[in-house]
């Protein structure tokens, strides 16, 4: 299934067999990636325009509130903290990123293209904010002060998907429609890695404990390993077509990670054992998923319009969200320990204390 963030069309869920596993599987092949010549970056510099802050909370229901985002129909997406203590997120719709703080005030700042698409969303090691423009086909950064440059890929129609820093001080990413996994300095200077497995198209991905990146392959159900140097290593989940999404750093110095349709959640360690985790609540279809500051991993579960939280013994609670079919996203851990959350359908960002 194409996993691109559609603005229109909802996933169609097929779920799987269920029931907590301690399947482990080894390497499905280790490969080195050749990389891609770096191109000559060449960076857009857009005006930022005058941002429109907002209020209070429009609704909460016990651990849950809810902020609307001024821009009807934005669909909210990925979601990150950034250095300046404010929650930073990406607007599907319209081509904006967003920031909220953690008092409920939104600002909105407008990419150089409306039909850009941005997606996911990390923190660098710059102190800015960098994000992937999936029908834009760039790498944006934005300056907490609302500055704005973005790096075109070098293969149009590459729709980079999900965003996060590496240990080597570079952005990693995913290229989900041609299968590679790209590296960009913060000077700008891009590489590209093609994952061996075909068809692969990587999601999510993160820096694991090992100084290497961990990735889904949502169209293989594999877990992957990329290191700074360009080396793959691939690992088959125990559930087929499972569509692994997005994927965390647990504190227990594990890899955790949502299976949308398998409906579960699964843990993969370094040395690749994997277990995977039912989730009781049927279609929830969870996606993205976050370490919570205590010590439980937290994740969204897009079908169900529910909050869901992971010990790393396996326990799984859920938060009912009060708006309904609200379509959670993004999540992430807030300065103020909070998890913050996107509402794609409702355009809105909540907000759960653990």
């Amino acid at each position: 299934m194409h996993h691109r963030f559609a603005l229109t069309a909802l996933l169609m869920l097929v779920l799987y067999g269920c029931g907590p596993g301690n399947v482990t599987l080894g390497p499905v092949a280790p490969a080195t990636g050749a990389p891609i010549a770096s191109p000559v970056p060449t960076a857009t510099r857009t005006a930022t325009a005058a941002p429109t802050p907002t209020a209070a909370p429009t609704t909460a229901a016990g651990p849950v509130s809810e902020y609307a985002v001024p821009s009807a129909s934005s669909r909210p997406a990925g979601i990150v903290a950034g250095s300046d203590g404010a929650l930073w997120f990406t607007e599907h719709v319209g081509g904006k990123i967003g920031r909220l703080t953690t008092a409920g005030g939104v600002t909105e700042y407008p990419l150089s293209n409306a039909d850009s698409e941005p997606l996911g969303i990390a923190a660098g090691p710059d102190g800015a904010l960098w994000f992937t423009e999936q029908d834009g086909n760039n790498i944006g950064r934005i300056a907490t002060g609302g500055s704005i440059t973005e790096y075109p890929l070098p293969y149009s129609g590459s729709v980079p998907f999900g965003i996060a820093a590496g240990p080597d001080g570079a952005l990693w990413f995913t290229e989900e429609a041609i299968g590679y996994i790209g590296r960009i300095a913060i000077g700008g200077s891009i590489t590209q890695y093609a994952i061996p497995s075909g068809s692969s198209e990587p999601v999510g991905i993160v820096a694991g404990p090992d100084g290497a990146l961990w990735f889904t392959e949502s169209g293989t159900s594999t877990v992957g390993r990329i290191s700074t140097s360009g080396n793959f290593t691939e690992y088959a989940l125990p559930t087929a077509s499972s569509e692994p999404n997005y994927i965390a750093a647990g504190s227990d110095g594990a890899l955790w990670f949502t299976e949308n349709a398998g409906n579960k959640i699964g843990r993969i360690t370094t040395a690749g054992g994997i277990t995977e985790y039912a989730i009781a609540t049927m279609n929830a279809a969870p996606y993205y998923i976050a370490a919570g500051s205590d010590g439980a991993l937290w994740f969204t579960e897009e079908g169900a319009g529910k909050i869901g939280r992971i010990t790393t013994h396996g326990t799984i609670t859920e938060f009912a969200i009060p708006t309904p079919n609200s379509e959670p996203y993004g999540i992430a851990a807030g300065p103020d320990g909070a998890l913050w959350f996107a509402e794609a359908a409702a355009s809105q960002i909540g907000r759960v204390h653990p």
